[in-house]
């Protein structure tokens, strides 16, 4: 609770009504100080950031050199339905904000009227002079106006200015997490590509070796069973393949909806490899990540607006005072504006509930239990922000190194193939040893892929954890927040942008559903 009364108000009571709106009833206001540690448990591929290092930007997927992806999450960013009413939301509680500031000011109205009336001949009391008909005027203006003088009405405006600034961060949030879901995605269907181009391969293989297995079964030389066992594994690597193709195409699918196309218009052109190599981003010390996060951001901002409704509550339990003053003429006739038919009035009005049932103690009460539970819900935001980092640490540094590992399987895997059939050939060996060569090798090679793609998405993972690049700095400012200017009559359709948040008016920008990503 803050209140000023300055030596010059004392002498007056006007001064000294305006004066005490400097009374403000909300708690002072200050972010729980956490105990944070001072670096990351966790190492991965990443390095620690220094002065001279290279921080995280926006645009980070471009990290990954990847054209199809940078034209992915560029027209996903621009049109998706989500994001945008994620900004939309934002612009909502930009107009909330102007709408509790508007009753800072006094309230001006015109009114006119004017009426024509008959009255009975048969009322009772009705002088033989009275007129029968007759006609009347009226042009008023009205001003009112509510002194703040405990800050109700500027904590409330202050709450709607922090729900804007939370909308805001809600919507970075939005952003990175639509970033990281279409890379994520995107990473997933290289690998099932490269999934699949290692299926063709082993079909083609296995298609040989039951060629060289049916040359040796008319040479008398191998048995039929050698016969079926080829051709089930073959048969069975090919439903596996359909399998892949089918969880290709819906993840096309998905990728599709969140770049804002029908999937029957959208189509990703297959890749034969997936890349492992991950970029080598700078890893801020933890404490920085209050900083970095729009979740935590937003948790933050969302605490303020709560301490804000406290002072709120508590107002209410203080004297309300109005204003008001009207005044304009009235007449029968048409000579409205003389002086003589002017009227005016003007007054103040003092409220102070005396007994309501408990009704402001239940609201003063409920913001406490309010403001307490934004406090564990930030520090719970906090807390989920570390784990994340941490997790994505620990997957990129024993996946770096288990993808080592499953190379190597996977060539000697492919060595042993190559010595079975040999042995086969020869005479040396039987069908059954070949077949269990074929099996490990497609089994290793698939899994280095699979773990390859769970590499490269735990990284994307990491990145975002770590903000993608976002910085608390983004945020737009309070001036930034108006709407609109106090008298502006134009150009009400939407607000300027604020903090690179910005909506489109045209409803029908994003209609179209079929335009196919150009590659």
């Amino acid at each position: 609770m803050n209140c000023l009364l300055s030596a010059g108000a004392r002498s007056g009571g006007l001064l000294l009504l305006l004066s005490l709106s400097a009374c403000d009833l909300a708690p002072a206001y200050q972010p729980p100080d956490l105990t944070l540690p001072e670096k990351w448990e966790g190492k991965g591929p990443f390095k620690e950031a220094r002065p001279s290092d290279t921080a995280l930007r926006p645009g980070w997927w471009k990290l990954y050199h990847d054209p199809v992806l940078n034209q992915i999450e560029e027209q996903a960013t621009a049109s998706n339905a989500d994001l945008q009413a994620a900004a939309e939301r934002f612009v909502q509680a930009r107009a909330m904000m102007m709408g509790a500031q508007s009753q800072l000011f006094p309230q001006v109205g015109l009114g006119f009227g004017a009426s024509n009336n008959k009255r009975s001949i048969h009322r009772l009391f009705n002088a033989p002079t009275d007129p029968v008909h007759d006609s009347d005027q009226t042009f008023a203006g009205l001003v009112s106006w509510e002194p703040d003088i405990w800050s109700a009405i500027r904590n409330t405006t202050r709450a709607e200015l922090n729900f804007a600034e939370q909308r805001a961060a809600e919507y970075a949030s939005a952003q990175l997490s639509l970033q990281a879901q279409i890379a994520w995605d995107y990473f997933a269907l290289r690998g099932l590509d490269a999934q699949d181009a290692i299926y063709k391969q082993s079909i083609a293989y296995y298609e040989q070796s039951l060629k060289i297995i049916k040359e040796r079964l008319e040479g008398l030389v191998s048995p039929k069973l050698d016969v079926a066992r080829a051709e089930n594994l073959l048969y069975a690597t090919q439903a596996e393949e359909l399998d892949i193709q089918a969880q290709r195409q819906v993840m096309e699918h998905a990728i599709a909806i969140l770049a804002n196309t029908a999937p029957s218009a959208f189509h990703i052109a297959p890749a034969n490899s997936l890349s492992s190599s991950i970029p080598k981003i700078p890893t801020s010390v933890p404490s920085e990540l209050l900083q970095r996060r729009p979740d935590i951001a937003a948790a933050e901002r969302k605490m303020a607006r709560a301490n804000r409704i406290i002072g709120v509550a508590r107002a209410a339990f203080y004297p309300n005072v109005s204003i008001r003053v009207d005044g304009g003429f009235t007449d029968n006739g048409l000579n409205l504006f003389k002086v003589a038919n002017s009227l005016w009035a003007y007054g103040a009005d003092v409220t102070l509930p005396i007994f309501d049932g408990g009704l402001r103690r239940a609201d003063l009460q409920q913001a406490l239990s309010t403001y307490r539970e934004t406090t564990d819900t930030y520090r719970s935001t906090v807390l989920n922000a570390f784990r994340e980092v941490e997790d994505g640490l620990s997957r990129t540094n024993r996946m770096s190194a288990e993808v080592k590992r499953q190379h190597a399987a996977v060539g000697a895997a492919a060595q042993t193939q190559t010595m079975t059939m040999d042995l086969y050939k020869g005479g040396l060996n039987t069908s059954l040893d070949v077949i269990t060569a074929q099996v490990n090798t497609l089994t290793a090679r698939i899994r280095e892929v699979q773990i390859q793609m769970r590499l490269v998405q735990a990284s994307t993972e990491l990145i975002r954890a770590l903000g993608g690049g976002w910085d608390r700095k983004s945020m737009p400012t309070e001036r930034e927040m108006q709407a609109f200017g106090l008298f502006q009559v134009e150009n009400l359709d939407k607000p300027p942008p604020a903090g690179g948040i910005d909506v489109k008016t045209d409803v029908q920008a994003n209609s179209d559903l079929t335009h196919p990503i150009k590659q």
